[in-house]
């Protein structure tokens, strides 16, 4: 007699499929805290006069090539070949996008221009703690105006976002510093011409390298015993600043506005890009564990020409989402409000013959301009509340045939745990009352 054959099902487990590496999953809590960055970039942007805008998610490839530098382009952008055999990158920055726009209708606008934007961005980077490949940006540029007045309303325009959300001068520090003097003094050690943006990204790596590193760096691009001594000397000046009459005007201008004890002057600070000309500034988080850049911007008044436009002087900043995120969640700055749901009440539903009844009393109670969900099945009341509590609702209706037949509901208060029965009619009047008491609301 033969063995009929086993057959033996494999288990199959499922797996979920991961998201692309550097990248984030933005559940609600986190959406809600990113919503709130958003919504204070938008007042604080629009108190100093400045207009929204945006641009593509793609560019062409040589949108940057020759105006961000090497490093961006070579190593951090995402590139590819569309179907035509044009190379396309996701945008890693906005400034070139936003010179290309200005360029684009240079005769029609009305300067100086104050525009804003808050989007997505792309850097082919090796993710870490506060840097992911995909992040959110605010950006806010003065277009049109060439004096330091102009530098210190970017300034202070940072400031006044820091003081919205609670950072005082002792947690962030504004630390400025001028291209154009470090390059008259970086001549006056013999670095020529050609060789000053190498320079500048040397100075740039100097708190991301240790000694040894740095000046094996500077070894590297060619720089002399004599000319790294002399680079040192300059970086640790601290009173260079007053060989500028641009930088002693700025400061000036930002002691008028109130906002000097945020900002002060750094030899060091020189930023990564090749298009900044003048003023570069960078906020750096200087209490907690968390020391890190924060936002970066200065001048750039070729780049307007550089992408076919007329020369025209320019100043802005460019501040992430993450970092500064974490800066305050360390400082535990973000308030507990804005992870609550902006929907505070909910309906309950008795059974499935009463469904309709509570579909139509949520129905007018929007209607009143009040966010209200109600609950999508008939469950036990037990659990709709349980749902409710944990869900972040504060307030709930109970409709049931005891309210129906009196042409009432109850009005129950899951914090503190009373209820109250009003009169239909008059229960989205009693729902704003109690809404508009509610501080969290």
């Amino acid at each position: 007699m033969s063995i009929p054959p086993v057959y033996i099902i494999p288990f199959i487990m499922k797996t979920i499929v991961k998201p692309v590496k550097g990248t984030r999953d933005f559940y609600p809590e986190r959406m809600a805290v990113r919503n709130w960055l958003y919504a204070t970039a938008r007042q604080v942007s629009q108190s100093f006069g400045y207009l929204e805008y945006d641009g593509p998610f793609i560019e062409p490839i040589e949108l940057y090539a020759s105006k961000s530098g090497d490093e961006l382009v070579k190593e951090q952008s995402f590139v590819f070949e569309d179907r035509g055999g044009n190379l396309i990158t996701l945008r890693p920055e906005l400034t070139p996008t936003l010179a290309r726009m200005i360029a684009q209708r240079q005769d029609q606008l009305t300067f100086p221009v104050r525009w804003w934007s808050f989007g997505p961005f792309w850097r082919y980077e090796r993710p870490q703690k506060g840097r992911t490949r995909e992040f959110f940006q605010w950006n806010i540029d003065l277009i049109g105006a060439d004096s330091p007045a102009a530098d210190a309303e970017l300034i202070a325009v940072s400031v006044a976002f820091f003081q919205k959300i609670g950072l005082q001068s002792s947690n962030v520090q504004i630390l400025v510093n001028s291209r154009q003097l470090m390059e008259a003094e970086l001549s006056a050690i013999s670095i020529p011409q050609g060789q000053l943006q190498q320079v500048f990204r040397l100075i740039d790596r100097l708190d991301k390298m240790n000694r040894s590193e740095w000046e094996s760096y500077a070894a590297g691009i060619g720089l002399t015993e004599f000319q790294v001594a002399g680079l040192s000397r300059l970086l640790e000046d601290n009173q260079l600043w007053e060989k500028s009459a641009d930088l002693c005007r700025l400061f000036q201008a930002l002691d008028a506005i109130g906002v000097k004890d945020y900002v002060r002057f750094a030899p060091n600070v020189i930023r990564g890009l090749d298009y900044y000309t003048g003023t570069v500034f960078e906020a750096q988080a200087i209490s907690g564990n968390l020391k890190r850049a924060i936002l970066g911007g200065g001048r750039y008044d070729n780049l307007l020409a550089d992408v076919g436009g007329d020369p025209i002087p320019a100043v802005g900043f460019a501040m992430g989402d993450l970092v500064i995120t974490l800066v305050l969640e360390e400082l535990r700055l973000i308030p507990s409000w804005v992870t609550i749901s902006p929907t505070r009440v909910m309906v309950t539903v008795f059974d499935a013959d009463y469904q309709l009844q509570s579909l139509r009393m949520a129905s007018e109670i929007r209607k009143a301009g009040i966010n209200v969900a109600c609950y999508p099945q008939a469950d036990k009341l037990s659990r709709q509340l349980k749902y409710a509590d944990r869900s972040g609702f504060r307030f709930v209706i109970l409709l049931g045939p005891d309210e129906i037949s009196k042409n009432s509901v109850t009005i129950k208060d899951l914090q503190s745990r009373t209820q109250q029965t009003v009169d239909y009619e008059h229960c989205a009047l009693l729902l704003k009352h109690l809404l508009e008491s509610d501080p969290s609301s």
